[in-house]
C-alpha cells in the first residue's frame, strides 16, 4: 500500500460500514421500471442519492448531485490524488434496481435481511453491495485524511437498469467535464471468485475480471396491417405478421465465435484444471466455471430474445399494428451485421426501431492497472488467479468508453464454491454473503491505495 495501513479498528469500521451501507441502500426501493414517462418514476432514486450525499458530507466531503430530470439523480465526487498528472480512475456504481415481485421471494426484497450470514435483497449483487464498498472506502479515506495515488472520480449513477438514458448517457453528454483526465474505470459484474479443481485434487480460487462486454441493441418491432372485424378473413393481420417475425428471429441459430477474452479465459482455466476444452463442445467445459457459467455461455454467440408483446384492444377487432421488444446482445464487431440480420428476419411489413444501442467493449488485460487489481486480490487471497472474461450483459462502462475511458468489471467478492452466482442478477432471492462484502471492501481499499 502507498497509503498508511489501516489500524485494526479502522479496518473493522470499514468492513462494518460496507455492510451497513449496503443494507440501508437495499431498504430504499429504487425500482426502475424503464421508459420515459415521469408518471412511472418512483421517488427511490432521488432518496438514495440524497442518502449518498449525506454519507459523504458527514465526513467533510463536497459531492455534487446532478439531475437529468426531476428525481433522476446521480452523485459525483472527485478526490484529488497525490499525482494530479496521472490519469484519473472512475469508480462508479448505480443506485437503481430492477423490479422484484415480493410474492415470488422467500423474504421481503427490500428488508435487507441477513439469514445464516447471507444478505438478501433486491440489489444485493446488482449492485448495492459494490456501492456500499465504494462509499465505505471513500469515507475511510476522508476520515484518515489520506490522498490516493491518483485522482479518483466517484459516481453513483441513476438509470443503469434502463440503459443509462437518465444516468451515465446523460452525464457523458451533458457533463463530460466530470471525467476530465480519467483513463480507466471500474464497476460491476467482475472481480468475483469461482473455485476450480486442479490435477492434484486440490481447489484454487480464480477471480474473473470483466475486461470485455457484449454490445446491446434494445429493439422494437412494429408490424403494420389492415384493421378489421374479427369475423372477416384478413391476410394483412398485423399480429400474424409480427408473430412470423418473432418466430423467424427465435428460430435463427447464431454461429458460435470465440472472442479473445473468452479464449484467454478457457485457455487459462484449462491450464489450472488440466482439462482441455473443445471448440466444438464448449458445453462440456462450462460447468468448470461454476457460478460464472451462465454469463460465459452468453458470450459464445450473438443473441436475440423477445421480451414483450403488445397487440390488440378487443377480442373481435383485428388491430392495425402490433409491437414486440427484442433484447439483442452482440459480440465486439458484430453490431452492423446483427441489426441487418434482425431487419431481414422481420420481413417487409415489420419496422425495426432501435430504442437503445450500447457498444461492445474490449479493454486490455495486461496493463499496470490490471496488475494492481491482481495484487489487491493476492494480498487478501494468496495464490489466487485473476482471469479475464467477457460479460454477456452491459454496464455503464459503455457510456464512459465514449470519452476514451477503458472500463473493467471489478466488484471483488470471495464466494462459496457452490454458489450459482450469475442467476442471482435480476433473480428471485438475490443475495450475497456478508463476508464477501467485507472481503470486497478490503480489496477495494488496497486497490485505491496502489493504483
Amino acid at each position: 500500500m502507498t497509503l498508511a495501513e489501516p489500524t485494526a479498528e479502522q479496518l473493522t469500521l470499514l468492513q462494518d460500514e460496507a455492510v451497513r451501507i449496503t443494507r440501508e441502500l437495499i431498504r430504499i426501493d429504487t425500482t426502475n421500471y424503464g421508459g420515459h414517462d415521469p408518471q412511472t418514476w418512483g421517488p427511490g432514486e432521488r432518496e438514495a442519492a440524497d442518502y449518498v450525499m449525506q454519507l459523504l458530507q458527514e465526513v467533510g466531503l463536497e459531492p455534487e448531485l446532478l439531475e437529468s430530470e426531476p428525481g433522476r439523480a446521480s452523485v459525483v465526487l472527485r478526490l484529488p490524488g497525490q499525482d494530479r498528472e496521472r490519469g484519473g480512475l472512475v469508480i462508479h456504481g448505480h443506485l437503481d434496481v430492477v423490479p422484484a415481485h415480493a410474492g415470488d421471494w422467500s423474504v421481503d426484497p427490500f428488508a435487507a435481511e441477513i439469514i445464516d450470514g447471507v444478505l438478501y435483497g433486491r440489489g444485493a449483487v446488482d449492485m448495492k453491495d459494490m456501492d456500499g464498498m465504494i462509499l465505505a472506502v471513500v469515507r475511510h479515506l476522508a476520515r484518515t485524511g489520506q490522498k490516493p495515488p491518483r485522482d479518483l472520480v466517484i459516481v453513483m449513477f441513476a438509470d443503469e437498469e434502463a440503459g443509462g438514458t437518465y444516468g451515465s448517457r446523460w452525464m457523458v453528454e451533458h457533463h463530460p467535464e466530470v471525467f476530465d483526465g480519467c483513463t480507466e474505470a471500474i464497476s460491476e459484474v467482475g472481480g468475483y471468485s469461482i473455485t476450480l479443481p486442479t490435477p492434484s485434487g486440490t481447489a484454487e480460487r480464480a477471480y474473473l475480471l470483466q475486461t470485455a462486454e457484449k454490445g446491446m441493441a434494445w429493439l422494437r418491432l412494429r408490424a403494420s396491417g389492415r384493421a378489421g372485424h374479427g369475423s372477416v378473413p384478413n391476410d394483412e393481420n398485423a399480429i400474424v405478421r409480427l408473430a412470423r417475425a418473432i418466430a423467424a428471429i427465435d428460430a435463427h441459430e447464431f454461429p458460435r465465435e470465440y472472442v479473445a477474452s473468452v479464449r484467454t479465459l478457457f485457455d487459462r482455466v484449462a491450464d489450472i484444471t488440466g482439462q482441455d476444452w473443445d471448440e466444438a463442445d464448449p458445453e462440456a467445459f462450462l460447468p468448470l466455471l461454476g457460478g460464472a457459467r451462465q454469463f460465459v455461455a452468453g458470450t459464445l454467440a450473438d443473441s436475440a430474445n423477445v421480451t414483450t408483446f403488445h397487440a390488440g384492444y378487443k377480442g373481435n377487432v383485428i388491430p392495425q399494428t402490433a409491437e414486440a421488444q427484442v433484447d439483442c446482445r452482440f459480440l465486439p464487431g458484430h453490431e452492423d451485421a446483427l441489426l441487418a440480420l434482425i431487419d431481414e428476419l422481420s420481413g417487409e411489413h415489420v419496422e425495426v426501431i432501435v430504442e437503445t444501442l450500447g457498444v461492445a467493449l474490449d479493454a486490455p488485460d495486461d496493463t499496470p492497472f490490471v496488475h494492481a487489481m491482481h495484487r489487491a486480490i493476492l494480498a487478501e487471497d494468496p495464490g489466487a488467479h485473476l482471469l479475464p472474461y467477457c460479460l454477456s450483459a452491459g454496464t455503464d462502462n459503455k457510456q464512459l468508453s465514449r470519452l476514451g475511458i477503458a472500463g473493467y468489471g471489478f466488484a471483488p467478492l470471495q464466494l462459496p464454491a457452490d454458489l450459482d452466482f450469475a442467476p442471482l442478477f435480476h433473480g428471485v432471492d438475490e443475495r450475497v454473503p456478508v463476508e464477501a462484502i467485507r472481503f470486497g471492501a478490503r480489496v477495494l481499499l488496497r486497490l485505491v491505495a496502489d493504483c
